[in-house]
C-alpha cells in the first residue's frame, strides 16, 4: 500500500452572478429588525450568493468542469466523491454523486457522497480520497472532491442566529506525491452529544455555544502540531465563513493575532455549504497572495458537531 504524500493538484469554485443584501431575505427567513442587525453588525454578514433559478447541477458542476476539461486529467480520476450538507438534494431517483460523475462524462470512476460531517465533509472528502488512493490507486491517479449545494428552503438557509447559507460550489483534484500543495496534516474531532444539530435544545445549544471555540481552537493547533509546525509558521489560516463573532472568540482563545485569519469573504459570500475553504483559498490564489513554500491551515466546523483542520503547504504553479 502507498505512503505517498496527499497532493491538491488543483481548486477551483463557483458562486452564482446573482447578490442578495441580507436584509432582502428578512421576509424568506422571517428575519425581525433586530436579526437582521445581529447578522450585519455582530456577525459582519452583508450580503449572499443566491440564485434560486440556477439547479443544483448548475452550482456544482462548473468548477469541476474547469478541472476536467483537459482529458489527460480526466482519464486519470479514479474517484468522484461529492461532499454535501443536506442529506436529500435530488429526486428519489438520481444520486447526486454518480450523476456527477456521468455529467462530467467521469464514466470509469467510482462516485459516492459523503455527509455525515456537514460542513467538515469537504476536508473529510479530500481525506477519504487520499486513503483510497493509498489503498487501492494505481499511480498517477486521482480523486475529484466536489463540494456545494444550494439554500432551497428557508429551513436549510438560516441557522438561527449564527449563519445565512449562500450558493457555492468548490471542486478539489487529489493525489499521491504529485506537484500541487502537499497535505501536511488532518486533525478532526467530533462531539457527538451535539448530533441533533439545528434541534438541540436550549442546554445543548448553550453548551456548544461554550464549547465551540476551545474545542476549534483544540483541533487546530492538533493540526499544526501534527504537521511540525508552530502557529508562527503558518502564513494564514483559511477559514469557514461561518460569522465574524464565532471567530473572534476562537482568535482569542488561540492567542494569534487577528490578521493571521483570512476573514474577508465573510461579507461577501457569507457560509456556503462545505465549500467556504476552497472558495476562501481560490480567492486568495486568484488575488497571488499565496506564497510558495509558505503554510497554510484550514478549519472548518461542521453542524453535528465535527471540528476540522487541515494544514497544507502551497507550491509554486499548484492548484
Amino acid at each position: 500500500m502507498s505512503t505517498g504524500v496527499t497532493t491538491l493538484e488543483a481548486i477551483e469554485s463557483f458562486v452564482p452572478e446573482r447578490r442578495v443584501a441580507v436584509e432582502d431575505l428578512a421576509d424568506r427567513l422571517e428575519l425581525r429588525p433586530t436579526k437582521v442587525r445581529l447578522f450585519r453588525r455582530m456577525h459582519g454578514l452583508k450580503e449572499i450568493r443566491f440564485d434560486p433559478e440556477l439547479s443544483l447541477f448548475d452550482v456544482v458542476l462548473p468548477a469541476a468542469r474547469r478541472i476536467v476539461a483537459d482529458p489527460r486529467t480526466a482519464d486519470r480520476i479514479r474517484y468522484v466523491l461529492y461532499a454535501h450538507t443536506t442529506q436529500a438534494l435530488t429526486p428519489a431517483h438520481l444520486e447526486p454523486a454518480r450523476e456527477i460523475r456521468d455529467r462530467l462524462g467521469l464514466h470509469r470512476a467510482e462516485a459516492f457522497g459523503v455527509s455525515h460531517q456537514n460542513c467538515a465533509s469537504g476536508m473529510a472528502a479530500v481525506d477519504i480520497a487520499a486513503e483510497l488512493l493509498r489503498a487501492e490507486g494505481r499511480p498517477g491517479e486521482c480523486a475529484l472532491v466536489v463540494t456545494g449545494e444550494q439554500a432551497f428552503s428557508p429551513k436549510v438557509q438560516l441557522i438561527e442566529d449564527v449563519a445565512i447559507m449562500g450558493d457555492a460550489a468548490a471542486a478539489c483534484l487529489v493525489t499521491l506525491d504529485g506537484a500541487g500543495d502537499a497535505v501536511r496534516s488532518y486533525a478532526t474531532s467530533t462531539l457527538g452529544e451535539f448530533s441533533a444539530a439545528m434541534l438541540l435544545d436550549e442546554e445543548r445549544s448553550l453548551r456548544f455555544t461554550k464549547v465551540y471555540a476551545p474545542e476549534l481552537a483544540a483541533v487546530m493547533r492538533r493540526a499544526v502540531d501534527e504537521a511540525g509546525l508552530t502557529f508562527a509558521d503558518i502564513d494564514l489560516v483559511v477559514p469557514h465563513n461561518v460569522n465574524l463573532q464565532s471567530w473572534r472568540q476562537t482568535i482569542s482563545e488561540l492567542g494569534i493575532p487577528r490578521e493571521q485569519v483570512f476573514l474577508e469573504n465573510v461579507e461577501r459570500f457569507s457560509h456556503c455549504f462545505a465549500s467556504d475553504v476552497f472558495l476562501n483559498y481560490t480567492t486568495l490564489r486568484d488575488a497571488d497572495r499565496l506564497a510558495p513554500g509558505r503554510h497554510y491551515l484550514f478549519a472548518t466546523v461542521g453542524l453535528g458537531a465535527t471540528f476540522a483542520a487541515m494544514v497544507v503547504t502551497h507550491r509554486k504553479g499548484a492548484a
